[in-house]
């Protein structure tokens, strides 16, 4: 199952952070392409949140890293613990953002959960492992594709 094409027609990355980085570093938001990888990133993020908690997910955590890497958001869907990976380009020359989770991204999703749920005391038993691929626009947009369930254990 997957949400094709949804256009987030509201602000996706605006939030106070956001506001007062892009007055000290003179980012300009008109144009993704002029953001560097980390900051397109970190949009791309932003965005995801938003179309995660419009769907009525609850973000557990951004960016937890653990001794085998980094999950983007873990989210709680309906008693189930999302795993989200998100991509984020701002033009598609070199393919379409969530093409570019590999076979090797997805064990090292694996070994993460891993280690986040022998940590892990909440609600929720079952896993899934989500992508969300996000293409920036101009003017403050984002077209998102939401990939539910995109891979399972030892894909």
């Amino acid at each position: 199952m997957c949400d094709v094409g949804e256009f987030l027609g509201f602000d996706p990355f605006a939030c106070e952070e956001d506001e007062r980085d892009a007055q000290s570093d003179g980012e300009d938001y008109d144009d993704p392409r002029a953001l560097s990888p980390k900051q397109l990133g970190r949009r791309g993020e932003e965005a995801a949140c938003a179309l995660l908690r419009r769907k009525g997910y609850v973000i557990l955590e951004r960016n937890w890293t653990c001794p085998a890497g980094e999950a983007d958001i873990i989210a709680l869907d309906d008693g189930c613990i999302v795993f989200v990976e998100v991509k984020t380009r701002a033009g598609i020359e070199r393919g379409l953002p969530e093409e570019a989770v590999t076979a090797q991204k997805r064990a090292r999703y694996e070994r993460i959960a891993g280690f986040f749920l022998s940590q892990y005391d909440g609600p929720g038993a079952r896993v899934r492992f989500d992508v969300i691929g996000v293409l920036a626009l101009p003017r403050r947009r984002a077209l998102a594709r939401h990939l539910v369930n995109a891979f399972a254990t030892g894909d």
